[in-house]
C-alpha cells in the first residue's frame, strides 16, 4: 500500500474558491508554457479571460509572477513554497544522508521520489560524487516533476497503489512518448507496472531519457506503507543493465531496509 496525499474534506462554506483559482494560475505554469497571457492562462485553468487577467496582475503584484505588460511568467519568489517544504518536511532529512552515503560509494546519482498525480516529484538528491558533470534529467534538481509512467520511481510507486486506485489511475490515459522506448499502451504500462510489484523493484531503459537507464526500490515504513521510491540514474555507456541489477539493486534493497525504521 501507498501513501497518498488525498485531498482533505473540507466544508463548502470553508472553502475559498478565489484562493483555489489563483494557486491554478500558478500551476498553469510548466515547462511547455513558461509565459502566459490572459488568454492562454484561461485556457489552462477554465477561468473567464478577464478572471485570469486578474489573477495573473494579483499574483504580479505580489511578487510570484513577473511580467512585460502582456506576458506573465514564473518569479523567484515562488521557490518560498517549495523551499520552506524542503526545509521543514521530515522525508527529505531522513532520506539525504543515506543518498549521500551511496553517491559517495558508488559514484552514481541517487534520488527520492514521491508521486503527485500524473508525475513524480523528487523530494532528495544525492551528489554526484566523482560521476560525470552532465547532470542527467531524472536528477535535475529537488522539486524536479517527471511523468509516473516511464519512469522507473513513477512505475514502483504505481505498483504500489491498490488495484481499484492503479486502475483509475490509468483510465482514459494518454501515455506521452518521449523516447522510441517509451511505452505509450495502457496494456503494455499496467503489465510493467505488475513487474516491478511482483519483483519489487523496477528497471526503466531509456524511456524517459535515451542514454540513461533508472533502477528504482520502493520505500516503506515499519507498517508496509509505501511512502517513496528511492533510485539510482546511470548511462548505458558506463553501466549495463546487468551490472545495475548485480551491484546497484542489493545497495538499493539494504538502504530500504536500513531506512525503514525511520520512515
Amino acid at each position: 500500500m501507498t501513501i497518498v496525499q488525498a485531498a482533505v474534506p473540507i466544508a463548502k462554506a470553508d472553502f475559498i474558491e478565489g484562493m483555489a483559482k489563483g494557486l491554478a494560475v500558478l500551476e498553469s505554469f510548466d515547462t511547455e508554457r513558461q509565459r502566459l497571457n490572459a488568454t492562454l492562462a484561461a485556457q489552462r485553468t477554465g477561468l473567464t479571460r478577464a478572471a485570469a487577467r486578474r489573477h495573473l496582475l494579483t499574483l504580479a503584484h505580489l511578487g510570484y509572477l513577473e511580467t512585460d505588460g502582456s506576458f506573465f511568467w514564473l518569479a523567484p519568489k515562488v521557490l518560498r513554497f517549495s523551499g520552506s517544504y524542503l526545509a521543514s518536511a521530515r522525508l527529505p532529512r531522513v532520506l539525504q544522508p543515506t543518498l549521500n552515503r551511496l553517491a559517495a560509494q558508488t559514484q552514481q546519482s541517487f534520488s527520492s521520489v514521491v508521486l503527485d498525480g500524473d508525475e513524480v516529484v523528487i523530494v532528495a538528491r544525492s551528489g554526484v560524487y566523482g560521476a560525470p558533470s552532465r547532470v542527467l534529467a531524472y536528477g535535475l534538481h529537488l522539486g524536479a516533476r517527471l511523468p509516473a509512467h516511464p519512469t522507473s520511481t513513477g512505475r514502483m510507486l504505481l505498483a504500489a497503489l491498490p488495484p481499484a486506485q492503479l486502475s483509475a489511475w490509468l483510465k482514459g490515459r494518454t501515455l506521452q512518448r518521449l523516447t522510441p522506448r517509451t511505452i505509450t499502451q495502457i496494456g503494455p504500462l499496467r503489465q510493467a507496472i505488475a513487474q516491478a510489484r511482483q519483483h519489487d523493484y523496477c528497471l526503466a531503459v531509456e524511456e524517459h531519457e535515451l542514454g540513461v537507464h533508472a533502477l528504482a526500490v520502493p520505500l516503506r515504513n515499519l507498517q508496509g506503507h509505501t511512502v517513496a521510491a528511492l533510485n539510482v540514474v546511470a548511462s548505458p555507456r558506463q553501466v549495463d543493465e546487468g551490472s545495475l541489477l548485480r551491484d546497484m539493486l542489493p545497495l538499493l534493497q539494504d538502504a530500504a531496509r536500513e531506512l525503514r525504521g525511520l520512515l
